[in-house]
């Protein structure tokens, strides 16, 4: 911003404080969805410890300096930089674990790998996502779901205690006993609304060997293997997860069609000859063009379902099922991947379905901030491009993806997933949080009166 003299700051604090163009900056201002690197925040603060972020908040207010706090850069909608002052966390990694309570506590800057270091010596583990650069704060802040979840819960359900910097620069340690509240606001209420989370502690349980599964099929086969790869889910027992995926790569009509497949990932708690039971529904509906099902430790398994992506630029549209899709959501579904537009991105574009419930549904949906507790699938639609692709091979796969969000919408609840952040939504405001909402404006004016931790699609605004 104008006039404002970051130098001062810098003075101030013991992190360093990067302006645009100095070595360092770029670090601390990097957005995973690079469709969002046009954003250029006034100058970066990397923390170097708590106080640090305390005194930078004060010395932004006094200033009017917008603020935004980073760790991962994860941000779907590039809410991770902001026009102002990006408060990065990534020297916050601290994290212990204590074997004989099973709790876990992080700092907020600490990343899925720092967590899986902590926890592997004492084979215990909470439920994580699947990228080990993702921060472990904002994945908590908005839900968090992983293949563990339905056997662990998400891991805002894990959380049992965390210690915010206020808007005002105070500390307030949230707890079940102090400041409820804001506890239970940080338990799904989604990232950078109420304050900076610097410490995080969780409760983890002893962990398992698993079986993985990894499976594709024919494009000619989708319907036959989503229908009865749905029923399959709706049927398990919850030490089973799986993702559903139809999608397809490419830049030509010949390449979209050739590349197009089904694919099914996800673990099982127990031996591989329990987890073939399980998927014989799926497996006898078609015969799979590959099929991996091992039995592996949990670590090894974790490194084996790392989500691969080539990155670069992307957008995503969420939502829920109750119920197994019907032969026509089915039909809908596929018609659209068919008809993507193609681009240079791997990634290329289509749907996932992501199983929930087991212990995820077990939890009261006013317990926390997360409301969706009575859903079957969360319903993953994206698309990818990069830099090689025009302006209207990119606006192409732009109104693709929404033309798929509204055929889909007869079909699904009308919610979405507020760590899978969608800047196209209207009503985010439901979507995210349903009947929750008015409770987390409530505690939105208690702890930040005055909107100093904004965005697009901030409670409260």
């Amino acid at each position: 911003m104008a006039g404002v003299d970051y130098s001062r700051l810098a003075g101030e604090v013991e992190g360093r404080v990067f302006l645009p163009g100095s070595p360092g900056f770029r670090v601390g201002s990097h957005l995973f969805n690079t469709r969002y690197k046009h954003r250029t925040p006034a100058a970066v603060l990397t923390a170097a410890h708590t106080a640090d972020v305390q005194r930078a908040l004060v010395w932004a207010r006094e200033r009017g300096v917008p603020v935004v706090a980073r760790n991962g850069g994860h941000s779907f909608a590039g809410y991770s930089v902001g026009d102002g002052l990006v408060i990065d966390l990534s020297r916050l990694t601290q994290t212990r674990a204590d074997g004989s309570t099973g709790l876990v506590v992080a700092g907020g800057g600490a990343k899925i790998s720092h967590v899986y270091d902590a926890v592997q010596p004492y084979e215990m583990v909470f439920s994580t996502g699947t990228s080990p650069t993702v921060g472990v704060a904002g994945l908590a802040l908005g839900g968090g779901a992983a293949f563990a979840a339905r056997r662990y819960g998400l891991t805002a359900d894990a959380l049992v205690e965390t210690t915010v910097v206020l808007a005002d620069g105070s500390l307030a340690v949230a707890n079940e006993r102090e400041n409820p509240d804001l506890f239970w606001a940080c338990k799904g209420g989604g990232g950078g609304n109420f304050g900076i989370n610097v410490s995080l502690t969780f409760q983890a349980h002893p962990v398992p060997d698993v079986t993985t599964f990894h499976v594709t099929w024919k494009w000619a086969d989708a319907a036959a293997v989503l229908e009865a790869g749905q029923d399959m889910v709706r049927r398990a027992p919850d030490d089973f997860a799986a993702r559903l995926g139809v999608w397809t790569h490419g830049t030509g009509l010949g390449a979209i069609r050739d590349n197009a497949e089904v694919t099914l990932q996800g673990q099982y708690f127990g031996p591989a000859s329990e987890c073939l039971e399980i998927l014989d529904p799926v497996l006898a509906a078609a015969t799979p063009v590959s099929r991996d099902v091992t039995e592996r430790t949990f670590w090894e398994a974790n490194k084996y379902m790392v989500h691969a992506t080539s990155g670069d630029q992307f957008a995503l549209r969420s939502n829920y099922i109750r119920e197994p899709l019907s032969a026509d959501g089915v039909g809908t579904m596929l018609s659209w991947v068919e008809r993507w537009p193609g681009s240079h991105n791997a990634d290329g574009g289509g749907v996932g379905l992501f199983s929930w419930g087991g212990a995820i549904n077990r939890v009261a949906p006013d317990a926390t901030a997360f409301v969706h507790r009575d859903t079957l699938f969360l319903v993953s639609m994206d698309t990818s491009w990069t830099d090689d692709d025009g302006p209207d091979r990119i606006a192409a796969n732009l109104d693709w993806l929404d033309g798929l969000h509204a055929a889909m919408a007869p079909h699904v609840t009308g919610s979405a997933y507020q760590n899978f952040v969608d800047p196209k939504l209207t009503n985010w405001r439901e979507a995210y949080y349903g009947a929750n909402y008015p409770r987390l404006v409530q505690v939105k004016q208690k702890y930040d009166p005055d909107g100093v931790f904004s965005f697009d699609q901030a409670v409260g605004s």
